[in-house]
């Protein structure tokens, strides 16, 4: 059995909002019946006041199922209740109609009198209040209101009040009817857009994740495109020569295989540039949409001068526990801090999102950033095991949760001389001319060995020599 505050924040920003539009609204069937349903008992006796304030109970449980079905038909689970909305608005006229046949013929003084006029314009405005949350178009719920305040006005005159007396209720009918009504109309306004921006976010994230993919698709197709054209040719060429009996189709086939290698060594270039984020990047990508989505978020540090060896599952930790923080935490305040000690490099997220508590009421491990055992954790442990880092979270108490990861700096030898580069002090060994070649000499091919690393001969080449075979 979870606690309520478990319950409460295993909940979505959107969830939350439309629990409390829902609990808002049977709270009002509640005030109905204690507002206008008890002091009826008191004012108009045992007897008509017990029929009252069954009536008003009635009518609230009617306010409270239809205000419930009508807010499903808004989130798209339930087609409109328009039987529901029928029959609540037949109920309130019926009620208001007996209040004011109570009003004119009842026999219980001035205090019988009040709590008919109570019952005539109260009961009416929960009922137009609960009706409006089945109309889409807030014209028409407003216009609903004053059609209630001229029928509740014209039944109160032709039960013989006075007009003073029935234009008072007509008034105190659109005030309260006209309050009622606006709850209903921003309420639902508010639970649309909450959705809404929920909605954009995500649609948002997966904008990203598509940009990203035709990104790396497009770097894909410019790094392979050209040699595979130039291997297939190649290929084509070294099947006529071979058909042919000429030996030249070996050496295109060793081009061939050349090509591939090449290729192979670009496509993990390509790759390994998808795959490392850069720290800074994503320490000033996190804060901004971190600020954009409302969330007060410090920095401190600078990942300035670490190796990229370092930076790279560091950024992946910011990317992953800021991607979290945003979709699954509720959290105010998010600080990133980075510190450099002796020997490692240690980076702290927290913030402020209270962790869900798991069924035996201990804190799941990942839960204020939304990380789950199994993938986002584990995700980021194996980035971090790979150089040799290692990575805590938890909640720390007061509703804080922390994310550490902490990374070894890579050690850096320290140059060791030669035992025969130990002249005088100050003195510095000079080469002789024929002891080795010049600096950055690189000795000439010759001009039967293969082309060099990473060139590639043009397709149109390759194309007319495959002609010139085949002629």
């Amino acid at each position: 059995m979870r606690k309520p505050g478990v319950w409460w924040r295993g909940k979505s920003t959107p969830a939350k909002v439309e629990t409390y539009t829902r609990w808002s609204f049977h709270f009002f069937a509640v005030v109905e019946i204690g507002a206008v349903g008890l002091p009826a008992v008191g004012q108009l006796g045992s007897r008509f006041g017990g029929w009252a304030l069954l009536a008003v109970c009635v009518h609230g449980v009617c306010c409270a199922v239809t205000a419930s079905r009508a807010l499903d038909w808004t989130r798209g689970t339930r087609d409109r209740p328009v039987r529901l909305l029928w029959l609540l608005g037949a109920v309130t006229v019926l009620i208001t109609v007996g209040a004011v046949v109570l009003t004119e013929h009842g026999s219980g003084g001035k205090e019988a009198e009040s709590a008919a006029a109570m019952l005539s314009v109260m009961v009416p405005a929960f009922g137009v209040g609960t009706i409006a949350l089945g109309i889409r178009d807030w014209q028409r719920a407003f216009a609903l209101v004053g059609g209630a305040a001229v029928g509740v006005g014209g039944l109160v005159f032709v039960a013989g009040v006075p007009a003073l007396s029935a234009l008072g209720a007509a008034g105190a009918e659109l005030f309260i009817g006209g309050i009622l009504v606006s709850t209903s109309v921003l309420s639902l306004w508010l639970l649309n857009t909450v959705y809404e921006l929920d909605e954009a976010r995500e649609t948002r994230t997966r904008l990203a994740v598509a940009e990203e993919r035709l990104r790396f698709g497009r770097d894909l197709h410019d790094v392979m495109g050209r040699n595979l054209a130039v291997i297939a040719l190649k290929s084509e060429l070294a099947v006529q020569l071979a058909r042919r009996g000429r030996p030249e189709a070996v050496e295109q086939m060793i081009e061939v295989q050349r090509i591939a290698r090449e290729s192979q060594r670009e496509v993990r270039e390509v790759v390994r540039g998808y795959r490392e984020a850069d720290l800074s990047s994503e320490l000033v990508g996190a804060q901004g949409v971190l600020t954009a989505a409302g969330i007060d978020c410090e920095i401190s540090g600078s990942a300035k001068g670490l190796p990229s060896q370092v930076q790279s599952p560091l950024g992946w930790v910011v990317r992953e526990a800021t991607t979290n923080v945003l979709r699954h935490g509720n959290a105010g305040r998010c600080a990133v801090s980075l510190r450099v000690t002796e020997g490692r490099v240690t980076l702290t997220v927290e913030n402020d999102g209270v962790p869900d508590e798991g069924a035996d009421g201990v804190p799941d491990e990942g839960a204020g950033l939304g990380l789950r055992r199994g993938s986002g954790l584990m995700g980021l442990r194996e980035r971090l095991t790979e150089v040799g880092g290692v990575l805590g979270a938890g909640p720390v108490g007061g509703g804080v949760f922390r994310l550490t990861a902490v990374v070894p700096l890579p050690a850096v030898p320290a140059p060791v001389p030669s035992a025969s580069s130990a002249p005088g002090a100050g003195s510095v060994p000079v080469p002789s001319a024929s002891s080795a070649p010049g600096a950055g000499s690189v000795p000439a091919a010759s001009a039967s060995s293969a082309p060099a690393a990473g060139s590639v001969p043009a397709a149109g080449s390759s194309a007319a020599s495959v002609r010139e075979v085949a002629s």
